[in-house]
């Protein structure tokens, strides 16, 4: 069955079908965005703010683990997967009926929407996973290495981005390295060059976050990508921060393989992610996860997405997602996220006993801000957010309270935040 075809069926069959016990968090699934024509700046936001099922009088502040969905998303799910259990025995397999699972389609639209977002060549490149650790050990998992070969990772890597290296060092025999980076980081050159004095002759593989999970950096990724191509040198970058977060042009930056979960930043359902490989490098990747399309050597997207049956309704709060994200505008959402975080930043740098631990330079920064308070631990801060204001950022264990900013957040939530840090 065509695509387009399932998904208007399903919404048209899910209005006529009782909601089954189950509550909507929100009645607006439908709701319009705000007019940009009529309204501008934080009035506009103030508006959307009602396109989130969350309570109006709780803030949270922790996209960089999870984004909250917007209503739409969340009852795309629903209605989805409710229809597929109402009508499963409607499904014949002949197209009719409920798509019922997902794992061996390729969702060539849905590919082609993400392929624009992140400036991939063809939807070919794409492929469908299920978060940024899946995408890392697909890479790590399915290159083709030789005795001696070396890896080069940073030291601020999240599990996801460094556990897959590490294992095919250990298996293997191989060379693991990490390039140090400092903290706070505020110098692109620096990062550059502290990954570049570790490369050797032997250096196959360098792999790096776009973002630190922790701290928010945005590493000088292009210039990484461009000089390791120079030296033949296979990238691969962790973009579980990225997408939905900054912009994202994988034929900018250079590098051969780019993955991302959607979870956070584009505020897609848990389960969803992104791989991308360059097509001149794709054939160099063995599948990993095999099944039908193990070999297809026309559309390798699909061939790394086939992995057997998946939640075919998180799929759709997936192209949700993507939908919402699109009408709104990438380069507005960015810019939000950008001006939120700039915003709290400079009111953090306001105060003697304040120290940003992430990054202040105006390339290196962003939505996510790490920072410690004297006198007080980041838990201790973190629970006084919320018991004082219903604020909700992270504490990053020792190493700071990391607090996020997307387009559900006010200027007036990051105020009661500084004001809570100057009261204690």
């Amino acid at each position: 069955m065509d695509r387009r075809k399932f998904l208007n069926r399903t919404t048209a069959a899910a209005a006529t079908i009782p909601f089954l016990g189950v509550t909507p968090a929100s009645a607006k699934k439908n709701m319009p965005l705000p007019d940009p024509t009529r309204l501008s700046g934080d009035e506009y936001w103030k508006a959307l703010r009602a396109a989130f099922p969350m309570p109006a009088d709780e803030a949270y502040f922790n996209t960089g683990t999870m984004g909250a969905q917007p209503s739409r998303v969340l009852h795309a799910v629903l209605d989805n997967m409710r229809d597929n259990v109402v009508r499963i025995a409607h499904c014949d397999y002949q197209g009719n009926g409920p798509l019922l699972l997902q794992g061996y389609q390729g969702f060539d639209g849905l590919r082609t929407k993400i392929a624009k977002l992140i400036h991939a060549s063809d939807y070919k490149e794409i492929a469908l996973i299920q978060n940024a650790t899946m995408g890392m050990n697909y890479i790590s998992n399915g290159l083709d290495f030789k005795p001696g070969d070396e890896f080069i990772n940073t030291d601020q890597e999240h599990g996801g981005g460094f556990g897959g290296w590490r294992t095919a060092a250990k298996r293997y025999g191989l060379t693991y390295k990490q390039a140090h980076i400092p903290i706070p980081a505020n110098d692109p050159q620096e990062i550059v060059d502290n990954i570049f004095d570790l490369v050797t002759p032997k250096t196959r593989v360098i792999a790096v976050p776009h973002i630190l999970s922790t701290y928010g950096v945005v590493l000088p990724v292009k210039e990484i990508c461009q000089e390791a191509r120079r030296r033949g040198i296979f990238t691969i970058i962790d973009g579980a921060q990225s997408v939905g977060h900054v912009k994202v042009d994988v034929q900018d930056i250079g590098c051969d393989a780019y993955y991302s979960s959607l979870h956070k930043w584009l505020l897609a359902p848990a389960g969803n992610g992104i791989l991308y490989v360059r097509k001149d490098v794709v054939g160099d990747v063995w599948t990993v996860a095999a099944s039908y399309q193990w070999d297809n050597e026309e559309d390798h997207g699909l061939r790394l997405t086939q992995r057997g049956t998946g939640n075919v309704s998180l799929i759709v709060g997936l192209e949700a997602a993507v939908d919402f994200h699109n009408e709104i505008g990438s380069d507005k959402v960015i810019g939000r996220i950008k001006e939120l975080g700039d915003y709290l930043r400079a009111g953090l740098q306001e105060m003697d006993k304040v120290k940003i631990v992430s990054s202040v330079h105006p390339d290196m920064c962003a939505g996510i801000t790490t920072y410690l308070v004297d006198g007080i631990t980041p838990t201790e801060l973190q629970n006084k957010m919320w018991q004082r204001h219903k604020l909700q950022p992270r504490a990053a264990g020792d190493n700071g309270l990391r607090q996020s900013t997307h387009i559900y957040n006010q200027k007036e939530e990051i105020d009661k935040a500084l004001a809570v840090i100057r009261e204690v």
